[in-house]
């Protein structure tokens, strides 16, 4: 009926996804089409990430969406707990291996820290944890909906180039971010201002703006 809100466009109604569709991420590609990584809660409530793709990629709204059959494309790995796995950013492209890659917020128990996980592909399907961590804070917690971009310099990798790291922190229910350099080799995101590190300093909203 006129003025009706849209039906929605994810339910859970798989194994992996069938006790929550949670927050994910759409990548849009260079030919136009784009996929949707997002994390489901399995009927075991063990968090899993999933890939689904438009079902009609020219309706404006993607108000239906087609959820992969290998689905979940994505298991927590060794000594991540099972439901500290959440919330995939938006996949950027990386030259030096042509693969594209993105972050996964989960904690480590071995300090309260908050941790940031950086995977590969190539498929959006097969995975590769990279190695090391891309960001850890002690103390700060289970990172939520985790995002992570470039904002200077003249471009993605120049080493002048700023990147913002974003973590919506479980513990106090309030969303920080930091400035810092991406070292794509190494794997690792280091704050300019260590003081306003992740977590413990720099707020998107002093008011309840969570995730």
């Amino acid at each position: 009926r006129p003025g009706a809100p849209p039906g929605l466009a994810m339910v859970p109604d798989q194994w992996y996804d069938i006790k929550g569709v949670w927050t994910g991420s759409a990548t849009v590609f260079p030919d136009g089409t784009l996929n949707m990584l997002y994390t489901g809660s399995t009927n075991a409530s063990v968090q899993v990430q999933c890939l689904a793709v438009p079902e009609n990629p020219n309706d404006s709204l993607l108000r239906n969406w087609t959820k992969h059959p290998d689905n979940p494309v994505l298991l927590p790995p060794p000594g991540i707990g099972l439901k500290d796995f959440r919330d995939p950013t938006t996949a950027w492209f990386d030259e030096s291996d042509q693969t594209w890659r993105t972050v996964i917020g989960s904690k480590d128990d071995n300090g309260h820290a908050g941790i940031a996980m950086v995977y590969k592909t190539k498929d959006f399907v097969n995975y590769e944890l990279i190695p090391g961590m891309l960001h850890r804070v002690d103390g700060t917690g289970m990172w939520e909906c985790i995002d992570f971009y470039p904002v200077g310099g003249n471009s993605s990798s120049s080493e002048e180039a700023l990147y913002v790291i974003k973590e919506s922190s479980d513990d106090d229910r309030h969303d920080y971010y930091a400035l810092g350099r991406y070292d794509a080799a190494a794997n690792t995101w280091t704050p300019i201002d260590p003081e306003l590190d992740l977590g413990i300093g720099l707020r998107y909203d002093w008011g309840k703006y969570y995730a």
